[in-house]
Parts: structure tokens; sequence; C-alpha cells
């Protein structure tokens, strides 16, 4: 049997846990599905802070400013980390030292895509880089490390760094997405039909294959 190619838009940000459990789970879902399927990703921007400082921000000052403290998010954070082991994801909170501004990761997403990248390795490499690692994915060496181990072109990668290519069309989107209500990731369209926000189980996303591979039968 040959696969069904499914398209799905994916809202995400590479520093959002959310993001990386429900991409996790998406693939699960995909792997435990009763027929094979090929999913074709394109991953669209969000930041979870827009506003951050282009060097990012040292992490318990954000943790101060977003939950009053770190006791405040130990809870938040303990659940997230139990959500991720249920998904194969062992999260490593402990090491992030910094809060980095997702935008250039973003603009890197973009030219992967534009340019025939492997796009959704990028997007393992810095959810892991993130959260296995403590690494500063705001930064250029972090993201440079993702491309390289994800496959990318690293020359052109670099150059892309060193520009400003698709820091208009990124921010138009976000605002975009914004100005739609979106005010959370992730969120995943299929097919620009249905919708499903959060990180979902597997079962949620199996009812969507259904919908979709039926329409497309009759």
């Amino acid at each position: 049997m040959s696969a069904a190619i499914i398209n799905v838009d994916v809202f995400s940000d590479p520093i959002c846990p959310w993001c990386f459990i429900g991409n996790r789970r998406l693939e699960q879902a995909v792997a435990s599905y009763e027929q094979p399927i090929n999913l074709a990703t394109t991953w669209r921007c969000f930041q979870l802070n827009p506003s951050m400082p282009a060097d990012g921000m040292d992490r318990l000052t954000y943790l101060a400013a977003k939950f009053g403290g770190p006791e405040r998010a130990k809870a938040t954070y303990e659940h997230i980390h139990l959500k991720g082991l249920e998904s194969g994801i062992e999260f490593n909170f402990s090491a992030i030292q910094r809060t980095p501004n997702t935008l250039n990761a973003h603009r890197l997403l973009r030219w992967a895509q534009v340019h025939g990248q492997d796009a959704n390795a990028l997007m393992k490499e810095l959810f892991e880089a993130y959260f296995l690692k403590g690494r500063d994915i705001g930064n250029s060496e972090a993201l440079l490390d993702c491309a390289a181990n994800a496959g990318l072109d690293e020359a052109g990668a670099t150059l892309l760094l060193q520009g400003d290519d698709y820091r208009q069309e990124i921010e138009e989107e976000e605002g975009t997405a914004r100005a739609m209500g979106l005010s959370g990731v992730p969120l995943f369209v299929f097919d620009q039909q249905y919708a499903l926000s959060g990180a979902q189980e597997p079962q949620a996303y199996h009812r969507i294959f259904d919908l979709l591979l039926t329409a497309e039968a009759a």
C-alpha cells in the first residue's frame, strides 16, 4: 500500500516544551496509524516571547518575570517533565541558563524549507539542543551546530545568519497568526481543513487522519 500524503502546517516555537511533546506525539501517531502516512510539514512561526531582547535573558530573571520566581514555576515544569517522559522526552530544564530570542531559529527554519533542506531534522535538533542540552539557541554558534547535526548546508546557514533574510516575512507571519487569535502553540493544521491545538494524544491525530483519508477515498 502506498503511503498517503497529508499536509500539515505547524505553528510552533523551538523553546515551547508543549511543541516538543506535541511533535513527538504526532510522530507516534503516524507510526501507529493503521496505514502508512507521509506528512508534508511546513513549520510556521510563533514566538512565545516576541519582545525578548535579541541576546535573550537570564533564565532565573525570565522565570521571575513570568512566574514570580523559580519556585512558582516548579510545579508547572514538573508536570511538563512527567508528560515529556510519557512521550520519551527527558527534559533537562535545570541545564537551561538563558531563555533565548528565537527569531533567528525561525529564520533558519524558513531558509531550510525554502531551499529544500531538512527542516524537520533541524527542528528536532533545535528542540533537543535547548531542552536536553541547555544550549542557547539564540546564539549563532548553537544554531550552526544544529544545522550541521541536521545535515544542512553549513555555508548557506552561515550566510543566512550573517544577513537579514526572512526577518520581515517571519515577523509578518507571526503578526497574522496573532491577529487571527492564536495566542499559544502548538497548533497543527491538516490539509487546511482540520486543526488541533496543544499536545494532543496520538489518538486525536488518528481521528483527523481518518477524516482526511475517508474524504479522499469518497
